[in-house]
């Protein structure tokens, strides 16, 4: 039987093995076995057997049948600074799967470059920390500001989203993004007005944890990296949902 590790960004860091195929995988540690939970989860699957931190014998081991042959549906094999000793080099496609188990596979792709500048962006922290960020760097000079060593602040690989950006003149023309910008539009404003007002820091916080995230917010993407590389998972439109994940996009509020 064949054997998965799945590396967790969202709502918990972690690295899995696991029997189980990438969306009966979602589907289980969104509702669980028996269905008694309801979470969403973001998770990437990445092929096993690299460098000396995780325990991959143990793994090995582990990760088989139950007695009745019935398929081993989880193996942690870490919980801790786990996306730092994971390889960008070895991970495949992520998935987002809804509180009801439904998953939705982004293909992973290399980032093609910032060509289209904007006056500012606002990033979802994911993994390792969870800070909402107005800032006015781009996505690649985002990621590399943030695992950049030399910073007081850093961490060593990371993963984020950019955010559809609400419009503050009209606010109910911004569409359906979901509850993230309730709380704190007054807040964001200002955040904006000083990452794009000439002042010397390129990034600030509009909430220093995350309170919620909505699969509706993503704006172009999900984007992993460091100071070195980075990779790309390019959030389909509505209207790909709609013909090809029609189930998935009305479970996740987008149809």
């Amino acid at each position: 039987m064949e054997k998965y590790y799945y590396l967790s960004v969202y709502p918990v860091e972690a690295l899995i093995a696991s029997q189980l195929p990438p969306e009966e995988f979602g589907r289980y540690m969104a509702i669980g076995k028996k269905y008694g939970s309801h979470e969403k989860i973001m998770f990437i699957e990445v092929e096993g057997g690299f460098g000396k931190y995780f325990d991959w014998k143990y793994a090995d081991q582990q990760c088989v049948p139950h007695e009745d042959g019935s398929p081993k549906n989880s193996v942690w094999l870490g919980v801790y600074r786990v996306l730092e000793h994971v390889p960008v080099s070895v991970m495949k496609s992520l998935y987002l799967v809804t509180p009801d188990g439904r998953t939705l596979e982004l293909p992973r792709e290399d980032y093609s470059g910032d060509g289209d500048r904007r006056e500012f962006y606002v990033y979802q922290e994911l993994c390792p920390i969870t800070p909402l960020v107005a800032s006015r760097l781009t996505p690649k000079e985002f990621c590399a500001h943030l695992t950049d060593g030399s910073n007081k602040i850093w961490v060593p690989q990371v993963v984020f989203s950019d955010l559809k950006v609400i419009d503050f003149e009209n606010p109910a023309a911004t569409g359906n993004i979901g509850p993230t910008y309730d709380r704190n539009l007054n807040h964001l404003r200002e955040c904006v007005k000083a990452v794009t007002g000439g002042s010397a820091k390129p990034n600030k916080n509009v909430e220093r944890s995350m309170m919620s995230f909505s699969y509706q917010i993503i704006n172009s993407g999900v984007y992993v990296g460091s100071t070195n590389e980075m990779v790309f998972y390019r959030m389909k439109n509505l209207d790909e949902i709609r013909r090809e994940n029609y189930g998935w996009g009305r479970s996740a509020m987008l149809l």
